[in-house]
C-alpha cells in the first residue's frame, strides 16, 4: 500500500506552530505536526511565576482570549496553562517527544525522519513548516570550570540560593531578573557583565530601577567590564579589560548570557544560512524558503539573536503568510476567522 503524503509537516509547538495548527485545522488542511519535546517546551525553561514583557493580547493566539486573575501579564504557569487550553479546545494532534532525527527532499516534497517511543517512523509531506525556535541551547562561557555542578543556565527557584552566594553572569534581563530574584531569596549576590552597565534597553524597565538601587547600596556587588576566565568550586575568577583578575566567592554561578538556535534541521533540509545570527533565508511574503515548498516560522526566523528582534508578538503574521502561499487562505492577524477561497 502507498504511503500516505501528508499536505503539510509542521515541526515545532511553541506559540507560533499551535497558532498555525489551528489554522490548518480550521481549514481541513491534512496535516502532521511534530515537537521533540512538550509543548511550549522552551517557556517551560522559565523560572517558577516569570512574567512575560508582552501585554497578553500580544502573545494570545489563534483568537482565542489569554485571561489572567489580576489582568496582569501573564506568568509562566499562566501561559502554559494558556496553550494547554487551546490544544485542548481544537483538539490539536501534536505528536509530542518525536524528535525530527532527518529530512529528505522527495519527488514532490520531504521524508521526514523521526522518533518517536516505538522506534524510528517515517513520515511524508508535500510541504513543511519549521518552527522551531530560536533558544535552543545556552551559551557558554568558555571558562576553566564551566562544567561544574554548581554552574548553571537556568535559574530555577530561587529558593536554592537562600543564605548562599551566587556570581549571576551577563547583564540583559534574564540576568538581572535572576540577581533580583535571588537577592529576595536570600541569596548574597554578586554580577558579572562584560558592558560597562546593564543593557536597560533589553530589560524589563520595572526591573532596571530596583537594580540599580541595590547595586548603588552596596546589597548587589557589581563587577562592570569583567569576563569569567576560571571557575572553582568555591570561587570565580573575573578578568577585567586590563587584565587584571580578582577572585569572587561564589557558591552558585548563573551564566545568563543567552541561548543559540540549534541549525541541524536547517542544514539537513538543505537551508541556507546568512548573517552572523545564522538566519534561515526566505520570502517574506510568504515565509517559503529557497528550498521549494520549505517553509520557516515563529522565532526560528530570527537566528541566534543577540539584540532580540523576533518575539511571539510579531510572528503572528507568518501564519497569514503561510496559509495564505500553501492554501490561499486567509487568516486575520490572531487567528480569528478563516475566508476559504470560493469553490
Amino acid at each position: 500500500m502507498p504511503q500516505h503524503v501528508y499536505d503539510v509537516a509542521v515541526v515545532g509547538a511553541g506559540p507560533i506552530g499551535l497558532e498555525l495548527a489551528v489554522a490548518l485545522k480550521r481549514a481541513k488542511a491534512d496535516y502532521v505536526h511534530f515537537d521533540a519535546r512538550q509543548i511550549g517546551y522552551t517557556i517551560s525553561w522559565y523560572p517558577p511565576q516569570t512574567r512575560f514583557f508582552s501585554s497578553n493580547e500580544r502573545i494570545a493566539i489563534a483568537g482565542v482570549p489569554l485571561l489572567t486573575p489580576d489582568q496582569g501579564k501573564a506568568t509562566r504557569e499562566q501561559y502554559l496553562t494558556y496553550l494547554r487550553g487551546v490544544v485542548q479546545q481544537f483538539d490539536l494532534a501534536v505528536r509530542t517527544y518525536e524528535p525530527v532525527t532527518g529530512i529528505d527532499r522527495m519527488g514532490d516534497g520531504f521524508t521526514l525522519h523521526t522518533r518517536s517511543r516505538a522506534g524510528p517512523q517515517e513520515t511524508r509531506a508535500r510541504r513543511l513548516v519549521l518552527a522551531t525556535g530560536g533558544t535552543d541551547r545556552a551559551r557558554r562561557l568558555g571558562a576553566a570550570g564551566e562544567e561544574l555542578p554548581h554552574v548553571t543556565h537556568d535559574l530555577g527557584d530561587p529558593h536554592t540560593y537562600f543564605r548562599r552566594r551566587v556570581l549571576v553572569v551577563g547583564g540583559r534581563n534574564s540576568a538581572i531578573e535572576s540577581a533580583l530574584r535571588c537577592h529576595h531569596a536570600g541569596a548574597s549576590v554578586s554580577i558579572s557583565y562584560r558592558g560597562a552597565s546593564i543593557a536597560e534597553n533589553g530589560i524589563k524597565y520595572w526591573l532596571v530601577p530596583e537594580f540599580q538601587s541595590l547595586v548603588d547600596s552596596g546589597r548587589i556587588a557589581a563587577y562592570f567590564e569583567t569576563i569569567v576566565t576560571r571557575i572553582t568550586p568555591t570561587h570565580v575568577t573575573l578578568a577585567d579589560k586590563a587584565g587584571a583578575t580578582r577572585e569572587v566567592a561564589a557558591d552558585f554561578v548563573l551564566a545568563q548570557i543567552g541561548y543559540e538556535q540549534d541549525v541541524s534541521l536547517f542544514k539537513k533540509a538543505g537551508l541556507e544560512l546568512h548573517g552572523p545570527r545564522g538566519a534561515p533565508v526566505f520570502d517574506e511574503e510568504t515565509m517559503q524558503t529557497p528550498v521549494p515548498g520549505l517553509y520557516v516560522a515563529g522565532t526560528a526566523v530570527g537566528g541566534t539573536q543577540e539584540k532580540y528582534s523576533v518575539f511571539i508578538e510579531n510572528c503572528h503574521v507568518h501564519v497569514q503568510r503561510i496559509m495564505r502561499s500553501i492554501l490561499g487562505v486567509d487568516v486575520d492577524a490572531g487567528c480569528l476567522k478563516i475566508d476559504l477561497p470560493e469553490s
